[in-house]
């Protein structure tokens, strides 16, 4: 209701029909988000892109969260059964093609920012070496270069170190940058240690794909003392939305396709997470922070976590879902910078993570859905994230316990 069409992991939705009851539902309206001239754009970008007017967090907490690296630096050339294949199976070579590079330098809001922490802040990256761990097309070594590194080591395991070469050399930096391609946990840099590690690794529900444990093998490997890590704040948070006419149109669905009954295939349906863009319009409640990661000082495990929420809700509504996001800083900067991918900011290519309930659950105003979320990496593939979802409500209209468990994959 309200969202653009997009896809999650493994498929994708339209909208249909609604639901009605003795509550009249909120209707949202669908947002067009407008492109801005680059000025305004850094204005936005270069104080803060946080989702403040939903959460009342301390900006200092904002953060980032990413998962590890895979086994094998190349993909298994072995095909598995479909039911067996993972992520793990396609994650470098996918990264080896030029859409999904263009799709991340085309978020605005990502790449800019980036660029404006580096290039504001000079200071921090002068005579500076730099360590970008999964360089892609090494647009952030360049940025590091710019500002006036003393030297770049782009670690790329894909195929796209190749093309990153190239363009560093077409750009004449490959006296500063040099493109290392290989996994991080395999490679011997030229130098002992590092002062700056910087790296983009944030996935879908912030630690989908588990790139966050390569970047904390490399700190802990290569990284000086007292050293740097950018960005190094990363939080999750989590709300609640109204959604009749997505969840009728995805999940409903298969009760009778073209007369057939299909139910099967809506229970594995409600096990995997949506990834799409929410209107800020569907939020019920308030949001919750979950989990904030300090990148600078987290051990590996801490991406695994259980924790607990408490929404509230805002207004008399339905709740089909819970919306997770994650906001993301970087506190070394000489003035606090950061970016959001919540639903009240500009979207993303993150979008938002959206955890369809079995229950429909109706709200009061003031009314609390409470609970606990765990997160954990699925131990066949540590790039696929479970999720448990255990809440309750016991409201005027709705009186309710449950346990649902999620894969992303």
């Amino acid at each position: 209701m309200g969202r653009r069409k997009s896809s999650n992991t493994s498929s994708s939705n339209n909208q249909a029909s609604g639901t009605s009851n003795d509550m009249e539902p909120h209707v949202a309206t669908k947002i067009r988000f407008r492109d801005e001239d680059d000025e305004a754009i850094d204005a936005a970008t270069e104080s803060s892109n946080h989702d403040e007017s939903m959460c009342d967090v301390d900006a200092s907490v904002a953060a980032c969260d990413k998962p590890a690296e895979d086994p094998q630096c190349e993909p298994d050339v072995s095909l598995p059964d479909a039911d067996e294949k993972t992520s793990a199976d396609y994650y470098f070579d996918s990264y080896s093609h030029f859409g999904i590079h263009e799709e991340m330098l085309k978020d605005v809001v990502r790449t800019k920012t980036y660029q404006n922490v580096i290039y504001q802040n000079k200071f921090l990256f002068k005579d500076k070496v730099v360590l970008d761990v999964g360089a892609g097309t090494g647009i952030l070594s360049l940025f590091c270069a710019k500002a006036g590194a003393k030297h770049v080591y782009a670690v790329e395991c894909s195929h796209m170190a190749n093309t990153a070469k190239e363009i560093v050399e077409a750009n004449g930096y490959s006296n500063v940058v040099t493109v290392l391609k290989g996994k991080i946990e395999e490679l011997e840099l030229p130098v002992p240690k590092v002062d700056i590690i910087i790296s983009e690794w944030m996935g879908y529900f912030l630690l989908f794909e588990n790139m966050l444990n390569t970047v904390l093998y490399a700190r802990d490997k290569w990284l000086v003392d007292d050293g740097i890590v950018l960005p190094d704040k990363a939080s999750l948070f989590l709300t609640a939305i109204e959604d009749a006419e997505y969840k009728e149109d995805k999940i409903e669905f298969w009760n009778n396709v073209y007369g057939f009954d299909m139910s099967c295939i809506k229970r594995q349906a409600m096990t995997e997470p949506l990834v799409d863009t929410v209107d800020q319009n569907q939020i019920v409640t308030n949001c919750q922070l979950l989990k904030t990661m300090d990148i600078s000082k987290m051990a590996p495990g801490d991406a695994s976590f259980t924790a607990p929420f408490k929404l509230v809700a805002e207004r008399d509504d339905y709740i089909h879902a819970l919306v997770a996001y994650f906001d993301v800083s970087f506190t070394k900067c000489h003035k606090l910078q950061g970016f959001s991918t919540g639903p009240r900011s500009r979207a993303t290519h993150w979008k938002q993570t959206v955890l369809y309930l079995e229950d429909v659950l109706t709200v009061c105003e003031g009314e609390t859905v409470t609970g606990n979320m765990t997160v954990s990496q699925n131990k066949k593939n540590p790039r696929d994230v479970d999720i448990m979802l255990k809440y309750s409500i016991n409201g005027r209209r709705s009186v309710v316990s449950r346990v649902q468990h999620y894969k992303m994959r």
